[in-house]
């Protein structure tokens, strides 16, 4: 039976940690970002923010309990369209002036080089997507 001396266990731990400095580091994965915006939902509605809740939301639970909740949100606004535009540009919908809900015939209120949650994150490698209602506008070209 071989037996190492301490030297050369110190020295093989110290190889093996140099070698280990040199390996190029893995890139750490980048966390899933959902948002979701409910219309006419309360902060107590969901179980996940109170126990007592009336309503049966597994799954939504589910996201909570296994991701990150916020507790302190403020909206931009009290009606869709300038909460949903102040979400997603981080901006004030005042500032275009946008107080009320666009109609279906509005043309988009989001300008084309304005930066938005979703083109900051595709700059940083994400793929992004919006599913359900947007009303900001479109063009039906």
């Amino acid at each position: 039976m071989k037996t190492f001396s301490l030297i050369n266990f110190v020295a093989s731990l110290q190889a093996a940690l140099l070698i280990a400095s040199l390996a190029p580091a893995a890139e750490p994965a980048k966390p899933n970002i959902v948002f979701v915006l409910f219309d006419d939902m309360g902060y107590g509605e969901p179980p996940c923010y109170r126990a007592d809740s009336q309503f049966k939301t597994p799954n939504l639970d589910k996201l909570a309990h296994e991701g990150m909740r916020f507790t302190d949100a403020h909206s931009a606004a009290s009606v869709c369209t300038p909460t949903r535009y102040g979400l997603l540009t981080g901006r004030y919908p005042c500032r275009i002036g946008q107080y009320g809900v666009l109609s279906h015939t509005s043309p988009p209120i989001i300008e084309k080089q304005r930066m938005t949650v979703a083109s900051l994150l595709q700059a940083q490698g994400y793929n992004t997507a919006c599913l359900g209602k947007w009303h900001l506008g479109m063009n039906f070209e």
